[in-house]
């Protein structure tokens, strides 16, 4: 298993932008996960640990893609309709016997192995034929409706890089080039807990200034969402020696640490001087909104990140920033993110040198060609209706400053973020 170095979350304290801070940090991070070979039935989710090879083309050899009659290319009249004897037949699994005379055809059906020598089909509603002869319009090219072997992927080529993560179709293609198990990264083991004294469990009823813990339920489903098993710590008070005992309990057993709220350097935010009992927390101001400071540290050895308390920014900063990390610790490499250009339909002002997500829906633009994105109404970090109510996120970039009715931007659906 392989371990983090003591500060490989260090960092100076400058505003960054978040490419910035994700760059710096993928570079100094790795699997900390073991890998395991699973049968392929119980891959799904999972990261592939290792190269996985083709054991086998695909197609393993030459084969029709349609129903037919298989020729030799050189046998056909380039000019005037060619009549062929049709001498025999191949079907899928039934592959013709033998080497065929030139000047003849061969009936076939899709999925049949190309007859020796041959490597042209016709489509069986471009001839005329009977039982014994087909007669074959000029016009066809050379190769025509025949696949060749390993047109889809070679023996000896890696089908599966290192870090995908497996999908329904990935395991096709794995049983496609023969392999019945894979190897693959166990899950992350995550330790989950909220803080706060203002934080209450559900299922109770509120004391004054009390709030229910929606985070914790949030985070939970992200992380099961990217294939982490998740242990729940409930929430901790605000309590330095607690939270100190508490976390180190966490790291004692887990991959990962995540907590919500306590991040800030006020007064009651007992965060970073438990953390410190055991290891160390530096705060990363990402030049971001919302979600700004976002604790990465250390328990030990085991890495640790401190989420923003309003739930939106919390979103945000799991699914921008740690969700990537989280990958990576797990020995996954997710996709880049794309995101569509969609016309903007309101104004909008930012600072500079700050990146921005806007929480907004969208709806057909008057030609109906596009789609035109509306701000959702209300924008607090703790507006947790501009969640459910909105489509996804508008991405102001950093040089950006204004924003016009019908100007473009990124728009990421929610998704696409993991959400």
């Amino acid at each position: 298993m392989a371990q983090l170095t003591d500060d490989c979350f260090a960092h100076g304290g400058a505003l960054l932008p978040l490419d910035q801070a994700l760059a710096e940090l993928r570079q100094r991070l790795v699997p900390v996960t073991q890998s395991e070979t699973l049968p392929l039935q119980h891959c799904l989710g999972r990261a592939v640990a290792q190269p996985v090879r083709a054991q086998v083309s695909v197609p393993p050899q030459a084969n029709s893609a349609v129903d037919g009659y298989a020729v030799y290319f050189d046998d056909l009249n380039p000019d005037t309709a060619t009549k062929l004897p049709v001498v025999g037949r191949a079907a899928a699994g039934h592959p013709h016997a033998g080497l065929p005379p030139r000047g003849s055809a061969v009936r076939i059906f899709t999925g049949a192995l190309m007859p020796q020598g041959m490597d042209t089909v016709l489509m069986q509603e471009d001839c005329s034929a009977t039982e014994a002869q087909v007669t074959i319009r000029p016009g066809i090219k050379r190769g025509a409706n025949s696949r060749a072997a390993g047109e889809d992927i070679a023996a000896g080529q890696v089908a599966l890089a290192p870090g995908t993560i497996l999908t329904p179709t990935h395991l096709a293609l794995a049983a496609a080039v023969g392999h019945a198990d894979l190897p693959v990264y166990r899950p992350l083991r995550v330790a989950l807990l909220s803080t706060g004294d203002e934080v209450n469990p559900l299922g109770q009823p509120l004391p004054p200034g009390g709030i229910y813990d929606a985070n914790r339920p949030m985070l939970a489903a992200l992380l099961h969402r990217l294939g982490c098993q998740v242990s729940d710590l409930g929430i901790l008070p605000d309590k330095r020696d607690i939270l100190a005992a508490k976390l180190a309990e966490a790291a004692a057993g887990h991959d990962a640490v995540i907590s919500s709220g306590g991040v800030s350097t006020g007064e009651e935010d007992h965060v970073k001087a438990a953390i410190e009992i055991h290891g160390a927390l530096h705060l990363w101001r990402l030049a971001i909104k919302p979600g700004r400071p976002v604790a990465l540290g250390q328990i030990g050895r085991v890495p640790y990140f401190g989420l923003p308390g309003n739930p939106v920014a919390a979103l945000l900063t799991f699914a921008f920033f740690a969700r990537p990390l989280l990958a990576r610790l797990g020995g996954a490499e997710l996709p880049p993110l794309r995101a569509f250009p969609v016309r903007a339909g309101f104004a909008y002002k930012k600072k500079p040198d700050r990146r921005e997500w806007v929480r907004v829906m969208l709806e057909p633009d008057e030609q109906g060609e596009g789609w035109l994105a509306r701000k959702y109404p209300v924008d607090g970090a703790g507006i947790i209706t501009s969640l459910t109510g909105s489509d996804g996120i508008l991405e102001l970039e950093e040089s950006r400053t204004r924003l016009e009715p019908g100007d473009s931007a990124r728009f990421y659906p929610y998704g696409l973020l993991g959400l």
